[in-house]
């Protein structure tokens, strides 16, 4: 992903001083774990460091790159509903991973299901090499799932937010015992962690930074998680704050929450249509793409626990509009490993593909994604043909715009600011860049 050789050389010497005391913040299980991982680990990349060293390192690159950028890299929303909110008053609890780093990291997906020496068994998404969690149920109806919030620049590294989701979802069988995990780990970026529980009958947000811990109760029938806290202490904080005013955080909240209010009754199914919306505030057309939309078109994946049935649900490719693959976790739990190589989902409980596949709309988007990608590789393409792809979207005039001011079509870029800053723009600083480009050329 980084092209530069300097700065690849550059960035591994800086990553290795950063986590220069990574190992000391990870338990010996997870470390033996990572280390039996990391024997099956291709030799291609010796260069950057022993296979033992990269993977463990991987398993702190969504903090890092999180910690140094803030980066766009994470922009999920979770919810979840339960008695008079859900149809048949049994818990639902949705999430999109919208962490994206290409194409084809989002093809490589894993759904493994994990027996450890001590604790609890779990199910889990993930990918090659990784074994902390971002989304998991374990054998008691305790659900895990992670979403970025706003953080400063540590000063060095701690517990990779993963692996203090690991450690959930392997010990914790209710959310006291959550919060006592989430308590004694230290970590070095902000992070919620929506956690359900068969048990308790209800879900919270463990909000944490590098200094605090706060736990969002919403004590009603339903709960809502975009990337900013809730909690009474964090939500005041000066960086939530920040989040609040800058990104598309509240606005996806918003529309989450006029999802539910028109939906009545929550089932599985409403659940993936609500993942799958790609529509603002008031059903808007925000186009394609838009951080601001629920479904982002980005996915990792998208999964739909039902925490007391031991049912979940996992979206198949492309991000969430594919099939989503049932799984019984009283089954797979029971078969005591796989016998033979064979199917083990509940074909009878697949929710269907979305039929904007099917549409013209979706092949639209499908180009607009290939002029994005010309573009990042220098190749010449039209920028009208471009816009017309995905005339809603603002960054379809962005990107347009930028391509034209570095070919000197000042007059061109300039038409494609103005009706960029006329679109539903995801955050401050794109907004900021698109006004300091037009403030540019009008004063030439």
């Amino acid at each position: 992903m980084v092209p530069s050789n300097f700065y690849r050389h550059f960035l591994k010497y800086f990553v290795g001083w950063f986590n220069r005391d990574l190992d000391k913040n990870i338990t010996e299980e997870y470390k033996e774990e990572i280390y039996g991982v990391s024997q099956s680990a291709s030799d291609k990349y010796e260069y950057i460091g022993s296979n033992y060293q990269r993977i463990l390192n991987y398993h702190a690159a969504h903090d890092i790159g999180h910690a140094l950028q803030s980066m766009a890299l994470v922009g999920c929303t979770s919810f979840g509903t339960w008695d008079a909110r859900s149809q048949d008053s049994n818990m639902i609890i949705g999430r999109n991973f919208d962490f994206y780093v290409g194409d084809k990291f989002a093809e490589d997906k894993l759904v493994a299901f994990i027996n450890p020496s001590q604790g609890y068994k779990f199910m889990t998404v993930t990918w090659g090499g990784f074994i902390g969690v971002v989304s998991g149920m374990n054998e008691k109806g305790l659900t895990v799932t992670i979403n970025a919030a706003k953080s400063d620049i540590p000063s060095g590294s701690a517990t990779p937010v993963s692996l203090v989701a690991r450690e959930i979802l392997q010990y914790a069988k209710n959310i006291e015992e959550a919060e006592k995990i989430a308590g004694e780990r230290k970590m070095f970026v902000s992070e919620s962690f929506l956690v359900a529980s068969a048990a308790d009958n209800k879900a919270v947000i463990i909000e944490k930074t590098p200094t605090a811990l706060d736990i969002y109760d919403p004590r009603q029938d339903f709960i809502v998680c975009t990337n900013h806290f809730q909690g009474q202490d964090l939500a005041r904080s000066k960086n939530n704050r920040e989040q609040m005013a800058e990104s598309a955080s509240p606005y996806r909240y918003q529309r989450l929450m006029e999802l539910l209010n028109a939906n009545g009754k929550n089932t599985v199914q409403k659940t993936v249509n609500i993942l799958r919306d790609r529509k603002g505030l008031h059903n808007a057309d925000i186009g394609t793409g838009n951080e601001k939309a629920i479904n982002q078109l980005i996915a990792h994946h998208s999964i739909v626990f039902e925490p007391k049935k031991l049912l979940v649900w996992v979206s198949t490719a492309p991000w969430q509009l594919g099939e989503y693959v049932a799984y019984d976790l009283h089954k797979v739990f029971a078969l005591q490993g796989m016998q033979q190589d064979r199917e083990i989902s509940e074909p009878e409980l697949t929710i269907p593909a979305d039929s904007f596949l099917l549409t013209p709309a979706y092949r639209d988007f499908e180009s607009f994604r290939k002029f994005k990608q010309r573009i990042a590789e220098g190749e010449e393409v039209d920028a009208d043909s471009l816009v017309a792809s995905n005339p809603e979207f603002y960054h379809a005039y962005v990107l347009a715009g930028d391509y034209s001011y570095k070919r000197g079509q000042l007059q061109k870029a300039l038409h494609f600011y103005q009706v960029a800053l006329t679109k539903e723009i995801a955050t401050k600083k794109e907004e900021k860049h698109i006004k300091d480009r037009i403030k540019k050329l009008t004063e030439k």
